[in-house]
């Protein structure tokens, strides 16, 4: 075989002899230049080449039905050339020959816009191939398209919105998989779409249905150990962002006795949270070091995600050290100013996060420990869900102090009977 690199000329010269020509075995002729072109094409010249082609191929001096074949092989070869960027220039002018005749090939049609997409994503250009992919038909006459093809080719398109952070664009196309899937029957793909689900929820900051999805997918026996191990540690960073509350100490629990969750780096934060143990700057900021940019955007009062999450963690965990603190004292251990310290405070009190009650005249908040998790009515008070508790416990202290009197005094008269009768008030 002649080894010479093809100039676009010499392939223009030979496509107007192929187009000239009556010979019975035209197709064959055309399979053999394109195997010149991929062979022997130079760099530069190899884009315009294949160009050629693929007018020649859709012209006029080739039926539909020779045209065909010819295309198929052209889409099988076009996907295996290495740079992206000529699968995109070639594939980009092969749509414009293609649109107005896309009825009579549409499988060659869709391997092409796959390859290009691909070459798109190669290029971190997801938007682009994200719109490639749309333009795919899936509803016509002309062939049957399965379940799982649609679930597959929509959550390539989910991701390619992921990784541009459009959650929004992302979420639309997830919820056509969600409307088919029960029809999907290979595993791998419903495992992306669990994935993707996860990431979505993620992105749009519901960290504890994240926190949960992400931990499901953690224990899906088909994907490898690393994957898992990643899945588990996203769960955690979710539920260690998620606020607190009786809803993130159940999730807590949950991802603590997970045997696995030792081998993650978020161990160290996660079993502090879990423990209700105060957490420090060098900590949190080793944590926020891990992640995404949209686990650390700025919420309305210009603090992060990470911010808040930690403050009401704190706060509760404040609730546990102590049964009532100054607000200036509480403001110091948070690392915030009193104002932020008491609205922090009442908004978890009002929305059931943390049982306790406000003190305003004296500037005392007083707990009563981790809240129900229910938002409290109008006209209600925290005060009067945890008075109750508070004299229980006052009660409880009485009687464990009284009962351990009358035990002290049993060894007394048990063990010195004379010092007994002596000293003690009949």
């Amino acid at each position: 075989m002649d080894s010479t690199p093809l100039a676009s000329a010499e392939v223009i010269s030979a496509i107007q002899q192929l187009e000239s020509s009556n010979a019975p075995n035209k197709a064959q002729s055309y399979s053999q230049l394109l195997r010149k072109i991929l062979d022997n094409s130079t760099p530069d010249a190899l884009a315009p080449n294949l160009i050629a082609y693929v007018e020649s191929i859709l012209g006029e001096t080739l039926g539909i039905v020779a045209s065909r074949p010819l295309l198929t092989e052209f889409a099988e070869c076009f996907k295996e050339l290495k740079k992206p960027e000529v699968r995109v220039e070639v594939g980009q002018r092969a749509f414009e020959i293609l649109q107005p005749r896309a009825g009579s090939f549409e499988e060659q049609d869709t391997a092409i816009k796959e390859s290009v997409a691909q070459a798109y994503q190669q290029e971190e250009d997801y938007i682009s191939a994200a719109r490639v992919l749309q333009s795919i038909t899936l509803d016509s006459p002309q062939r049957r398209v399965s379940a799982d093809y649609k679930a597959e080719l929509w959550i390539r398109i989910v991701r390619c919105y992921l990784e541009e952070e459009d959650p929004t664009s992302a979420n639309g196309y997830l919820n056509r998989v969600k409307n088919i899937l029960p029809d999907v029957q290979n595993r791998e793909t419903r495992v992306h779409f669990q994935l993707c689900q996860a990431r979505i929820l993620d992105s749009q900051r519901q960290f504890l249905d994240a926190s949960s999805a992400y931990l499901g997918i953690s224990l899906e026996p088909m994907v490898e150990e690393e994957e898992r191990l990643t899945t588990l540690s996203e769960a955690i960073k979710c539920a260690v962002l998620a606020p607190a509350g009786p809803q993130r100490s159940r999730t807590l629990a949950r991802l603590y006795k997970d045997d696995r969750a030792t081998s993650t780096e978020e161990h160290a934060i996660l079993e502090k949270i879990f423990l209700d143990r105060l957490l420090e700057p060098a900590e949190v900021k080793a944590f926020a070091d891990k992640l995404k940019p949209h686990q650390l955007a700025l919420t309305a009062d210009g603090s992060t995600v990470l911010d808040k999450a930690i403050l009401d963690h704190n706060l509760l965990a404040a609730s546990r050290l102590y049964a009532n603190i100054h607000i200036d004292a509480l403001a110091g251990l948070l690392g915030v100013d009193r104002e932020r310290a008491e609205r922090d405070a009442a908004k978890m009190i009002e929305q059931g996060r943390l049982a306790g009650h406000i003190d305003q005249i004296e500037e005392v908040v007083f707990f009563g420990g981790e809240g129900t998790g229910e938002k409290l009515q109008a006209g209600q008070s925290q005060g009067d869900t945890t008075f109750g508790s508070a004299l229980k416990k006052w009660d409880a202290n009485v009687q464990g102090l009284a009962e351990e009197v009358e035990r002290v005094t049993t060894m007394l008269q048990n063990e010195h009977p004379e010092f007994y009768e002596a000293h003690m008030v009949h």
